[in-house]
């Protein structure tokens, strides 16, 4: 059984902090100035080895002279490494992002590549996640969403139709109490202790909860942090653990990898997970069966929301400003995002690449049931905010939970940060 090094690379102490490329000079490790170094924690990853290789043969087609050296960093410390690697200049070439703030923070160091993508700009989607004020800045490799799952044989063992899981929030809980009286499982898997549950839950649940018109005024930066639909997300966010839907110690859980594991487990009925290669269909699958892995709806709260899949692009890659060979730099990312790669990506890692080309059918049947919201999608409400917004939420969100603070105080925090942002 396969298990995913995403979180704390097996290449992190041999590649962290050596072999860290100039993006003044092109060059890594006293590689000459034909080299070009890419940071990600994706290459020291099983299951991208094969997408890593199809994207160095697609380059290789075009610029055989040229060495591609691959720097595998730990997640946990990766932006606070680029961030200083960044200001030195001695940063990589070529480097992979998360979509949203952590990219647009960034922005003034990244190389512009609109002219550069525009053979793919129909091929591929995504690109909002990695754009700033219209110009973009990185090509997107997945897409990543939020679906909420929920686990089949669970249900069938406190007497509810799998078929049919709860479409309002009343009913919601009602179903929430029936899995607590008939089994022994949580009613949701959710890990805080990094501060990002909050992030899963305001995306996973928000379009259910704020009207159509206050959730595209959240995302074209237009949020009012005093309406009533989102103080009601923050009180959910209270509100269902207090009344212990979700498994103990939410602060002290790691979302990354203990809440998934417990929702693999069989520990709890639900969860906020993803869709890129990690806490997604094929991995839960792996576990409980792929038959038993089941994609709902959030489930409506306020009348008149409609629910959507949350998505963006997920992660990709961008070009360095400061890197001595811009075309060639450019032209790796588009291997990098090539249809070949992304495929193998795909078959490999199980991500939902951003490659609209390739072929995702024969996934089973939570895939299936992820894929027609892909269409009707729409950006997730946690990926349209700054990253220093986001730490500040995460902050307030493990406070919300323990008492310390109150929904008023955190929510006006929060509008302080996202205007000063």
């Amino acid at each position: 059984m396969k298990r995913r090094t995403l979180w704390a690379t097996a290449l992190a102490g041999a590649l962290a902090l050596t072999g860290c490329g100039s993006a003044g000079s092109g060059s890594s490790s006293g590689s000459g100035d034909d080299t070009l170094v890419v940071w990600d924690w994706k290459s020291g990853d099983e299951t991208t080895a094969g997408y890593v290789e199809a994207a160095r043969a697609d380059f290789a087609e075009r610029h055989p002279d040229v060495t591609v050296e691959f720097v595998a960093q730990p997640f946990d410390q990766y932006y606070t490494l680029l961030g200083t690697a960044m200001r030195t200049g001695e940063g990589p070439d070529v480097m992979l992002f998360n979509g949203g703030g952590q990219l647009r923070d960034r922005a003034d160091d990244l190389l512009p590549l609109d002219d550069h993508v525009t053979e793919d700009m129909r091929r591929l989607a995504g690109w909002e996640a990695f754009s700033r004020d219209g110009t973009v800045y990185a090509a997107p490799v997945t897409l990543q969403g939020h679906p909420i799952y929920y686990n089949r044989a669970l249900y069938e063992e406190a007497g509810l139709d799998p078929d049919n899981p709860a479409t309002t929030w009343a009913d919601f809980l009602d179903d929430c109490r029936t899995i607590a009286e008939e089994t022994e499982a949580a009613c949701l898997s959710l890990g805080n202790k990094e501060g990002y549950g909050i992030q899963f839950f305001l995306s996973g649940l928000g379009s259910a909860v704020l009207t159509p018109q206050e959730y595209d005024d959240w995302i074209a930066g237009n949020r009012d942090w005093t309406s009533p639909h989102v103080r009601r997300i923050f009180e959910l966010w209270q509100e269902v653990d207090d009344a212990g839907l979700n498994n103990d110690g939410v602060n002290s859980t790691a979302l990354f990898n203990d809440s998934l594991a417990l929702f693999e487990s069989g520990g709890a009925a639900h969860i906020v997970g993803l869709m890129s290669d990690i806490g997604h269909w094929e991995d839960f699958g792996e576990f409980l069966g792929e038959d038993d892995v089941g994609v709902m709806p959030a489930p409506v709260v306020t009348d008149g929301a409609r629910p959507s899949l949350p998505y963006d692009g997920g992660i990709g890659y961008a070009v360095a400003a400061g890197t001595e060979h811009p075309d060639l730099a450019a032209d790796l990312v588009r291997s990098l995002t090539s249809t070949e790669a992304l495929a193998t990506f795909q078959a490999d890692a199980g991500a939902i690449v951003a490659d609209t080309t390739v072929d995702v059918s024969g996934g089973g049947p939570a895939l299936a049931a992820i894929t027609p919201g892909i269409e009707t999608g729409r950006p997730a409400l946690h990926v349209a905010l700054s990253a220093r917004t986001l730490d500040l939420m995460g902050r307030l969100s493990q406070q919300l939970l323990s008492g310390s603070v109150g929904v008023e105080d955190a929510l006006r925090q929060l509008a302080d940060s996202d205007r000063a942002s």
